[in-house]
């Protein structure tokens, strides 16, 4: 089995509100039984002081403490970011409480001891150690010094690419295109034209598009733009979204973004890439078999695109 560096495992289409009902949060038990099995696995677990881990509820003498619905909130916490703290908290004490109720009337049928139950433990068991040490391995790797030399690894492929600073005027059929170009020619003004006449949603900042690559419009659009000059008006252009009258404000060289802009796309490629390299390593030490395809060697997990961390958020018009 191929490891993906990626190790989160979000839960899939779980809702939950308010006055949980035990049907829904019964279904949380079912989605996240694997997670929840911390309790019982020899992992082992950050000690609590007893004041700073109070029991927040019982369960025929069964102790909840604080720790546990730290566990809980981890797991579960992304599918409740819309309530609010106390509706959340609610809610993870309930799922705790039932999950104690069913887990105990599931001993009793002695659920453990069937085949099905033992090899999703097995599985449950290894993926949280490989959840742990990849989570370790990735935490490691975040410094200062890893996150600057991607991101001046990355900066220095933006050379030399070139931005146009435009504004244009949007009509349906040529024939208004070319009445708005005739009337800028005898020297009408291009913005206030473009917030009474064109049909783009940027109209009202007199059809200003701001700066822009060529990847980042239409061909037809990018091509006459980033051939005019500066304080150039087009004639009438044609793409899928009908007829454009475009004037170029200003070129320039392309800026990379701003370290603090990308600094959160960067951590994460830097966990994950840590994830990945420490994944082969440990699959080019170990005598790995597949007896379903004995003539093809097991493929190793591939390691992020470093340029695609840090680029900057593309605008799409």
């Amino acid at each position: 089995m191929t490891v993906s560096p990626n190790c989160a495992a979000p839960l899939n289409g779980l809702s939950a509100r308010p006055g949980l009902g035990l049907g829904l949060r019964f279904g949380l038990l079912t989605t996240a039984a694997a997670a929840c099995l911390t309790a019982v696995l020899a992992i082992s677990q950050p000690l609590y002081a007893q004041d700073a881990n109070p029991v927040i509820a019982k369960v025929n003498g069964a102790e909840i403490r604080q720790s546990d619905l730290t566990v809980a909130e981890e797991e579960l916490g992304p599918s409740l970011q819309q309530m609010d703290p106390a509706s959340r908290r609610e809610n993870l004490i309930s799922f705790l409480i039932d999950m104690k109720i069913v887990a105990k009337a599931a001993e009793a049928k002695k659920v453990g001891d069937t085949p099905d139950f033992k090899q999703k433990m097995a599985f449950a068991h290894d993926r949280l150690l490989m959840d742990s040490l990849l989570a370790t391995e990735g935490k490691a790797a975040v410094t200062d010094e890893a996150m600057k030399k991607v991101y001046e690894d990355a900066t220095k492929q933006v050379a030399a690419e070139k931005e146009v600073h435009a504004r244009h005027i949007l009509v349906p059929t040529e024939e208004e295109a070319k009445a708005i170009k005739a009337e800028l020619d005898k020297g009408a003004d291009f913005a206030k034209l473009a917030k009474e006449k064109s049909k783009d949603p940027g109209a009202a900042d007199g059809g200003d598009l701001g700066f822009f690559t060529k990847e980042q419009m239409v061909p037809e659009f990018s091509a006459v733009a980033f051939a005019l000059e500066p304080g150039k008006i087009s004639d009438p252009v044609k793409s899928q979204f009908g007829w454009h009258v475009i004037k170029v404000e200003e070129k320039r060289d392309r800026k990379p973004p701003d370290f603090a802009q990308v600094k959160g796309q960067i951590q994460t490629f830097v966990v994950r890439k840590a994830q990945a390299d420490y994944v082969t390593k440990l699959r080019t030490e170990a005598k790995v078999e597949r007896l379903d395809k004995k003539d093809e060697p097991a493929a190793a997990p591939a390691a992020p695109d470093a340029k695609a961390a840090p680029a900057a958020p593309a605008k799409k018009k």
